[in-house]
């Protein structure tokens, strides 16, 4: 790059030789909090209604969110009669807690207490930026300045909570020492410690330290090190719920989330898929799926995730990414060939033996367990391999093409693909496959027919009788051998149709009851080369020869 890189300051990580987190493993889910609401909200080019609002909220709780962030009251007058809205309607239902956020100002405090009024179970989130970058150029104070002004919100908080009629006993207090990843670890400590102090905190009663990384600046490595040592040095840890809420700045919002877990954070802030300022919130539908992904029960609700989609995009207007972990359109979507071959192998085991536990490369998830089916899971473009065109006509269309044809079909679903420049839909594909090997009626073509079986002797007797055309032409065919494909190669011969070699046969059944159909595939070798044609009919011999002669038709056009 030409721009000056070294007006740019390298993060300084603290110093943590002795980190536990690496040896860490997670085990159980987060306790989760979505804030669509309010920072997904605040971060959309045209905020949500009430009629948004109150929708998304009834679908967060509808997936198993348990404390959804609904507002800033204090900010505007939607957020306000959200909040009342929820309370006065009674749509909160009694597993759920909202939360509400509030800056350290005194005023702005007693009009976030309003609009819980009646509101019989709450969490209040206060929050005050305590980073350098803020004091200096924002605040224009010192590290005293941001201090006084946090204690001063926990004590406006206590003293509103004890004049409630249950005296606070069902609030709980959350703090944000917002730019947190970007402060002095020892000065966080303090602030957090008096305004712990401030709110009157226990074991009994704890308060939520939200720690967020509320711009990334660095590594996950790096935050993880900051939460450790947090709860490492915070007195009386106990008396604290851990809670996180990464951004994406770098991209690393899950991995911030997770190594945070590792270093003992208990809680995650986020949205629903990853909605918020500039670059996004901690998405939590992957973090969630990545725990599921790994034997844990996340305790959410992903089995629908097509229909949180649509309520998502509806409510916010926003668009998800196609290659979104987990969510977005392509994830499930196989192009490469050896890819789609290794997922068919895989799928094809599975439907076999029906095993435990989910090994399907390329897939870490069942889709199925999204709501999701496997019929979009492979692609066809000018980069799929020879089975994935064969899947797709086998999952959406019944026809089960044997091993040996599907580098054939491959070969021509790739010169179509090449020649449109663009992706073959299962419709497209299956009209190709069609053509290329059912509608093959040049330069021979079955105008009549009749088949009669007799026995002799404990043998089978088929005789083939019937009309042939042949471009401006018509032969009348005769032949009998020990099976239709045998008598019609016998009669073959009358229309100097030589010089092919019958190498293999396969047939099944397409379709059910009256409408069943035989699918006949017929292999010829011819001038040292192999061809496959393709006959269907209600009749099973009829199919055969009709594959025959497709396969006939194919080599000679293939030979002119």
């Amino acid at each position: 790059m030409h721009a000056n890189h070294k007006k740019y300051l390298p993060f300084e990580p603290i110093r943590l030789p002795d980190r536990r987190w690496p040896s860490n493993r997670i085990t159980k889910p987060p306790i989760w909090c979505s804030v669509d609401l309010r920072d997904g909200n605040q971060a959309l080019p045209e905020p949500m209604n009430l009629e948004e609002k109150l929708m998304l909220f009834d679908a967060l709780v509808g997936f198993g969110f348990k404390q959804i962030e609904v507002g800033f009251p204090s900010a505007s007058e939607v957020e306000f009669q959200v909040v009342r809205t929820l309370i006065e309607e009674n749509r909160i239902p009694d597993d759920v807690t909202i939360q509400v956020l509030t800056p350290a100002r005194d005023h702005l405090i007693e009009r976030t207490f309003e609009a819980l009024e009646g509101c019989e179970r709450a969490i209040v989130h206060l929050y005050n930026n305590i980073s350098p970058v803020f004091r200096e150029l924002v605040f224009h104070t010192d590290k005293q300045g941001v201090l006084d002004m946090a204690v001063r919100g926990a004590t406006k908080i206590r003293e509103l909570a004890d004049a409630r009629p249950d005296g606070g006993k069902d609030l709980t207090i959350e703090y944000s020492p917002e730019m947190f990843s970007g402060s002095e670890m020892d000065f966080a400590l303090s602030v957090c410690e008096q305004v712990l102090d401030a709110l009157g905190a226990t074991t009994e009663r704890p308060v939520i330290l939200n720690l967020p990384s509320t711009v990334q600046m660095s590594t996950p490595n790096d935050y993880a090190d900051q939460i450790e040592y947090f709860i490492r040095q915070l007195p009386n840890r106990e008396r604290a719920i851990i809670s996180c809420h990464p951004h994406n700045d770098r991209g690393t919002g899950v991995a911030d989330a997770e190594l945070a877990m590792l270093a003992g954070a208990q809680r995650l802030e986020g949205t629903l898929f990853g909605n918020g300022e500039r670059t996004g919130n901690l998405d939590l539908v992957i973090v969630a799926l990545n725990l599921f992904t790994q034997g844990i029960d996340p305790g959410l609700d992903f089995s629908q995730l097509n229909d949180l989609k649509r309520v998502y995009e509806r409510s916010t207007r926003m668009r998800i990414h196609e290659r979104q972990p987990y969510s977005g359109e392509l994830v499930f979507t196989a192009f490469s060939g050896s890819h789609q071959d290794a997922i068919k192998k895989a799928l094809d085991h599975r439907e076999q033996h029906h095993p435990e536990h989910w090994q399907v490369p390329y897939l870490p998830i069942d889709p199925a367990d999204l709501g999701r089916m496997y019929e979009p899971i492979i692609r066809i473009n000018s980069q799929s391999g020879k089975g994935g065109a064969a899947y797709v006509l086998h999952s959406q269309f019944g026809y089960n093409l044997p091993r040996t044809m599907h580098p054939e079909f491959g070969t021509i679903v790739q010169r179509e693909a090449d020649r449109l420049g663009q992706e073959l839909s299962a419709e497209q594909l299956l009209r190709l496959f069609i053509s290329s090997y059912c509608d093959v009626q040049v330069p021979y073509h079955l105008m009549r027919h009749d088949i009669v079986e007799s026995g002799q002797n404990g043998q089978s007797i088929v005789k083939f009788t019937g009309l042939i055309g042949y471009r401006t032409r018509e032969y009348t065919l005769r032949g009998e051998g020990n099976g239709p494909i045998d008598a019609f190669f016998s009669a073959m011969h009358e229309a100097h149709i030589d010089g092919f070699e019958f190498v293999s046969y396969h047939e099944h059944a397409i379709g059910k009851g009256s409408d069943a159909k035989a699918v006949a595939y017929i292999e010829l070798r011819y001038n040292d080369k192999t061809f496959f044609g393709v006959g269907v009919e209600s009749n099973v011999s009829i199919a055969s020869i009709k594959g025959v002669l497709s396969a006939v038709n194919r080599a000679l056009q293939m030979e002119e």
